[in-house]
């Protein structure tokens, strides 16, 4: 770690991703959450509540990981893709589509 960075290796583009700690933290943070809402749906499940309650948090959760997805997909364009791109690595734009279809299934 340098100067509050992090750094992370970035398989798809071959590159040291320097991540800021403060955008670590944003994910973490909503990884973290996400994790206690998926504790909270098996303790729905062992306290056998009713299925609506369990499928409105199932959607929750399910929203929630768009959102986390979302979020790092942006980061993952404004940073690794704009990197490449300008270093005239334009092949990662194959996989930026690829990634980008995956979302729309």
């Amino acid at each position: 770690m340098e100067n509050g960075n992090i750094e992370i290796k970035c398989p798809s583009c071959h590159t040291e991703k320097h991540r800021k700690e403060e955008e670590r933290q944003l994910l973490l943070n909503r990884l973290r959450r996400i994790e206690g809402q998926v504790r909270g749906l098996s303790g729905m499940v062992e306290r056998d509540a009713y299925c609506v309650d369990i499928l409105t948090q199932v959607q929750a959760v399910s929203s929630a990981l768009t959102s986390f997805s979302k979020a790092l997909l942006e980061n993952h364009v404004k940073s690794c893709v704009r990197e490449d791109v300008l270093s005239g690595k334009g092949e990662v734009l194959d996989e930026l589509v690829e990634v980008v279809s995956r979302f729309m299934k």
